[in-house]
């Protein structure tokens, strides 16, 4: 694969985020006759992903940018700015259309981290949505659950619908009715189904129960490409929190007709009847009521001058890409004539090095905050991460597997390191789905947005209660399986003696890799905002997407499309996406890691602003379906 390079420009990064490509129609994926969704709104699948050069690389804008993993909420966000709503207004009606469009991913029946940039006072905030356990939650509640990701008992209270709530009543210049308006639009008047919508339609997660596979794979066979998608239900649901506001999904008020609370309560009671030993959830109506996003200060760190700012707790991710970036600034990231350049032998063992470092202290220190004790300013402490680092030679593999180090001693001086007693690694369950998307509007405000419902299709499970006759109240939204994201089954940190810091406690959050991320200017000026799907590959995606911007130097979009490498793990095997020079790959062979090649790892989508000229830019993922729309849009001829 070739990647363009251009210069660093001292440490604004702004001609190598932005790139100046053919200035061809940025938002050719929408119709300049038909604006509206739906069937009839001419949206198509973007070049980009069908595997041409993305229209809009380079392309500079001025009145907002929306970058998102599909075509049909990237419309739906690009009407509210175009409408005057702000970057967090387009953010939640994106997180809205994607429910309708995107449902293996995301949705109001799951969580996310927003992170917000606010263009009049330069503050970086992030809301916290992330879904909570309920209070009868216990550490032991997955043992001998089989397949506990398809039952009640790994459904989160969502957290999505207050989330949204919160960011519009603080940052937003529109209404949640108003930002509704496009997913109404969208689940009524339907869509037409994208390839990876057909492709996912028919797994085993979309056909968990009688109802959602009905919906996805009516039949046993998935919508065609282009066929009509319409999901009423959600229509409805979506009326009904338009009309009574976030309560109306979070309280049982049967007089106001707001009963989604008691289709999400007996939802989670699924316990997969077609297996033996399944197991509901615990949610209570109580649960849903005591409910609230939280405002969080994303993670901060520097990186060769640059400020970057990322998800805090309970996402693991800020503190492990911070790690894995100060490890790696001693060395020459970026300097081919030291053998450092991009996908090259040395550049690739010292990434998968510091991936292994990095994992190892998430897997005991990192979790809920607001629960445990996580010792960030330790794991991120100058001389932990040289101590952590020093471990790193290009031209060697560290072995044995590295272990999780004590970050306490540099958190508290008083504190003494103590002895790591051997216990078994803390499992999780799979998370292998999610969303990203990025927004910036005409006044520079930004918004990284990761969401999700953890696994494609989350439990398979529709919120909704039987009704008379045999009948079923669907509410058209899928319930998540975020809870195993917690340990499975009850650990020991192998270090203080106590309960492992991700653990199930009841009203606790479990630990997330999701790591909606900016990268600023030293003096604080926004630059760039990014993030990406994945499970714990996040982590990685964001990690070398950092990489490519800062030292290799490449657009956005170059640095969006070149193949990745990913370590989720302590031991050496890697996974490399296709793209990678065979020498790199039998050179990682030779070291001793056990290499995997042509994954595919995340979907990276970002928008980018030049603060010396305000021109704004996006960049977006061909490996999903990955859409940008600038603004203002070209007048049709």
């Amino acid at each position: 694969m070739t990647h363009s390079r251009r210069a660093l420009g001292c440490v604004l990064l702004a001609t190598l985020l932005a790139g100046t490509g053919p200035g061809s129609i940025a938002n050719a994926q929408a119709s300049t006759n038909d604006q509206s969704l739906g069937i009839q709104s001419g949206v198509s699948l973007p070049p980009h992903a069908k595997g041409n050069p993305p229209p809009w690389s380079g392309k500079a804008f001025r009145q907002g940018v929306v970058a998102v993993a599909n075509p049909y909420a990237a419309e739906a966000g690009a009407q509210i700015l175009e409408s005057g709503g702000n970057a967090i207004d387009s953010a939640v009606a994106i997180a809205y259309a994607l429910n309708v469009v995107e449902p293996q991913s995301a949705g109001i029946g799951g969580g996310g981290f927003m992170m917000i940039h606010l263009a009049a006072t330069g503050e970086t905030v992030a809301i916290d949505s992330r879904e909570r356990a309920p209070a009868a939650a216990t550490p032991d509640m997955f043992v001998g659950v089989p397949n506990a990701s398809l039952q009640g008992v790994a459904v989160g209270v969502p957290g999505m619908v207050r989330g949204t709530e919160m960011a519009l009543e603080r940052y937003g210049k529109l209404s949640l009715a108003r930002t509704l308006q496009p997913a109404i639009k969208l689940a009524d008047n339907g869509f037409a189904a994208t390839p990876r919508y057909s492709e996912a339609s028919c797994s085993s997660r979309a056909r968990n129960s009688p109802e959602a596979e009905a919906y996805f794979c009516p039949g046993g066979v998935a919508p065609v490409v282009g066929s009509l998608v319409q999901n009423k239900p959600l229509a409805e649901t979506f009326r009904l929190i338009a009309a009574n506001g976030a309560d109306c999904f979070y309280r049982y008020l049967p007089e106001q007709g707001c009963d989604i609370a008691k289709g999400i309560v007996e939802g989670q009671k699924f316990n997969r009847p077609q297996a033996p030993n399944g197991k509901g959830g615990s949610m209570t109506h109580a649960d849903l009521e005591n409910y609230q996003a939280t405002l969080r200060v994303p993670t901060e760190t520097t990186y060769r001058g640059h400020k970057i700012r990322l998800m805090s707790s309970p996402s693991s991710g800020g503190l492990t890409v911070t790690q894995m970036l100060k490890m790696l600034e001693r060395l020459p990231i970026g300097d081919e004539r030291q053998g450092f350049g991009f996908g090259s032998p040395k550049t690739v063992n010292v990434m998968v090095d510091a991936m292994r470092l990095a994992f190892a202290d998430r897997s005991i220190w990192m979790g809920d905050s607001d629960f445990v004790a996580v010792p960030g300013k330790g794991l991120l402490h100058p001389d932990y991460v040289a101590l952590r680092g020093a471990a790193i030679v290009a031209g060697e593999r560290i072995t044995p597997n590295p272990s999780p180090g004590d970050p306490r001693p540099f958190q508290d001086p008083e504190v003494e390191a103590g002895p790591l007693v051997p216990t078994a690694e803390p499992v999780t369950g799979p998370g292998e789905t999610t969303t990203h998307f990025s927004v910036i509007d005409k006044w520079g405000n930004m918004v990284s947005y990761t969401n999700t419902i953890e696994s494609g299709h989350g439990i398979g499970v529709f919120a909704g209660y039987p009704g008379t006759g045999g009948s079923f109240r669907n509410f058209g939204f899928l319930l998540n399986n975020e809870l195993t994201d917690f340990n499975l089954t009850p650990t020991i940190n192998p270090y203080t003696g106590e309960p492992g810091y991700n653990d199930v406690q009841p009203n606790k959050r479990p630990r997330s890799s999701m790591t909606p991320t900016m990268i600023l200017t030293p003096d604080g000026r926004p630059l760039v905002a990014f993030g990406s799907p994945g499970g714990a590959t996040i982590i990685n995606s964001v990690f070398n997407v950092a990489l490519n911007l800062i030292d290799h130097k490449m657009t956005i979009q170059d640095a969006i499309d070149a193949p990745r490498v990913s370590v989720t793990g302590t031991a050496s095997s890697v996974s490399l996406e296709n793209g990678f020079p065979d020498q790199t790959v039998s050179g990682l062979r030779a070291l001793g890691y056990t290499v995997s090649t042509g994954a595919d790892i995340g979907s990276v989508q970002a928008v980018v602003v030049d603060p010396k000229t305000g021109k704004q830019y996006g960049g977006a993922d061909s490996r999903r379906e990955g859409t940008v729309i600038g603004l203002p849009r070209p007048r049709s001829s």
